[in-house]
């Protein structure tokens, strides 16, 4: 083993270990406490995560040993094992993928817009017959490694697990068929479900940033115009009105009494005092 193929090795053991360790983590980070309030959220990650560990324990794992080995030295039945596991847990995992992106879609983007109705994917029922579904798919597409492989000998000390189809026509149709209906439409669809939920929550954070500065200048405005008003408002209409008697218009000199002190009002004037002590009228 040459010194590009150890640290290929080497990076592949690594990962390996990092997928043990998150899927790990993932599927007892789902797990629900009680049976009876679980969610379809925790079913879709348990679910993803299971397809991820089969990838790490019958793929991951023999494939860095036979690196380490230098040679595949497990024979041709695991061969189809091996090759039949790695595209069951790529498909599952794409499809489990997708229908995580779908749910969030529902959740963030739908809820935005029917004003947090309930969504249809929050059905255990529904999301186990889509998760049914893509298994399925998965299987379909699976089936034809578990037959058609072979170990071929690459030079005289190197063995490798490879597929093999007698029919080069079949082999490549199958080929396309795989890429596009397990692999390129989840994909495409992940991609736009996603670019739509990014999209949705800027617009959402750029209208609550909007709300909160133009709160401040609407409470300014409101001053202002409190303010303009109170200013216009004539003598006597404000919080003060019972206490100030306002344009008293008098015909001829009259004397009137405010504590005391005497005020004298020409005639056809405009008198503005307060009222401490009511004056006696005669």
């Amino acid at each position: 083993m040459d010194a590009e193929e150890l640290i290929e090795s080497i990076i592949r053991g690594l990962m390996f270990l990092a997928g043990i360790l998150g899927n790990n983590w993932l599927a007892i980070r789902s797990l629900p406490r009680t049976i009876s309030v679980i969610r379809t959220s925790e079913v879709l990650f348990i679910n993803l995560a299971v397809s991820n560990l089969i990838t790490n324990f019958l793929v991951d794992l023999p494939d860095t040993m036979a690196d380490f080995a230098g040679r595949w030295f497990l024979g041709e039945t695991y061969c189809g094992v091996f090759r039949f596991c790695a595209d069951l847990s790529e498909t599952s995992s794409i499809f489990t993928t997708f229908f995580i992106s779908a749910f969030w879609h529902q959740k963030l983007v739908g809820s935005l817009k029917r004003g947090g109705a309930p969504v249809r994917m929050d059905s255990l029922r529904l999301v186990a017959c889509l998760l049914a579904a893509g298994w399925t798919v998965a299987v379909v597409f699976s089936i034809p490694h578990f037959f058609f492989v072979t170990v071929e000998a690459t030079n005289e000390s190197e063995e490798d697990c490879v597929d093999y189809f007698p029919d080069a026509a079949a082999g490549r149709t199958y080929e396309i068929l795989y890429l596009t209906l397990a692999n390129a439409l989840p994909l495409a669809g992940i991609v736009s479900v996603s670019v739509q939920i990014v999209i949705t929550l800027l617009k959402n954070q750029q209208r609550i940033r909007s709300h909160k500065s133009e709160a401040p200048r609407e409470a300014v405005k409101d001053k202002d115009s409190d303010a303009k008003t109170n200013d216009r408002r004539p003598a006597g209409t404000g919080p003060e009105a019972g206490l100030t008697l306002s344009c008293i218009v008098v015909s001829t000199p009259t004397q009137w009494t405010l504590m005391h002190h005497p005020i004298h009002c020409s005639s056809y004037h405009y008198c503005n005092f307060a009222v401490l002590d009511k004056p006696d009228l005669q």
